[in-house]
């Protein structure tokens, strides 16, 4: 049975940016499927159906694509939000922890978008949009795993847009500031600390919670995600909230090196 109305689904939407995304999909009128790693203590409702997705595995990924595709016969958005944050110094991260980030932040959306594009192409339509970061277009220091995982996202991205684009289907870039969610208190810490660091990456994690808590509501980028699942002429990147249009500014017109020291004073760093 094929749904008369489009469907949408959003990774990592039991809180934060995915829950407000699912809920402004459903309120545009998408039948919307909501996932993540546990949904049991989720209640279904609002146009927000909810099922368990381990974004890390080939096999809950497929499940679960397969089973959006036989139960509304269309899959017309994916949303690509789940994710995870990694606190600490490039050094005082493990190679394979590091691993471990990837296979959620970039990994896990490049299966959730091969899953869905045999879907899309056969239909001739559909929306990817992925949720990067600020931090995949300019550098934070103590967030190294984490932004370069949001760099390897813009990237694949942007590429995987113009290949996809003459079969209907078009790949898209949410890219937030802060956000004021429960995010840092959830993030991976350094597995391997470092006491030459212990100093700086306290004081970035006080930067880190200031940034947070002055941060938009997830529903701004809701909004924005809403309106890349539904402009008739989408932009390939939508900046979303006040910090990243004035970021997004500053990395184009401000001379390097002035940019360089506005990331050390930003972050209370010498030099």
């Amino acid at each position: 049975m094929t749904s008369s109305r489009p469907v949408a689904l959003v990774t990592g939407a039991s809180s934060g940016i995915g829950e407000a995304a699912a809920l402004a999909l459903a309120g545009k009128g998408f039948q919307v499927i909501g996932t993540s790693r546990d949904t049991s203590r989720l209640t279904s409702g609002g146009g927000v159906t909810f099922l368990d997705l381990d974004v890390t595995s080939d096999e809950s990924v497929n499940g679960v694509v397969e089973q959006v595709v036989a139960r509304f016969g269309r899959l017309d958005v994916l949303v690509n939000n789940a994710g995870v944050g990694a606190n600490g110094a490039a050094e005082e991260i493990s190679v394979g922890q590091a691993q471990r980030v990837f296979d959620v932040n970039v990994f896990g959306l490049m299966r959730m978008t091969r899953a869905v594009l045999p879907h899309m192409r056969a239909r001739g339509a559909g929306r990817i949009i992925n949720v990067s970061s600020v931090g995949g277009f300019v550098p934070n220091p103590f967030m190294a795993i984490y932004v370069s995982t949001k760099h390897a996202v813009e990237g694949y991205s942007e590429s995987l847009d113009h290949e996809v684009r003459e079969y209907g289907v078009r790949v898209l870039r949410v890219q937030p500031g802060p956000i004021n969610t429960p995010f840092d208190a959830n993030q991976v810490q350094a597995d391997h600390p470092l006491q030459v660091y212990a100093h700086q990456r306290r004081v970035f994690e006080d930067v880190m919670q200031e940034s947070m808590r002055g941060g938009d509501d997830p529903t701004v980028v809701a909004k924005v995600i809403a309106a890349a699942a539904t402009d008739r002429k989408p932009k390939s990147r939508y900046l979303a909230g006040a910090t990243a249009g004035r970021v997004a500014v500053l990395r184009r017109v401000v001379p390097a090196a002035l940019f360089d020291k506005s990331v050390r004073k930003l972050n209370r760093m010498a030099g």
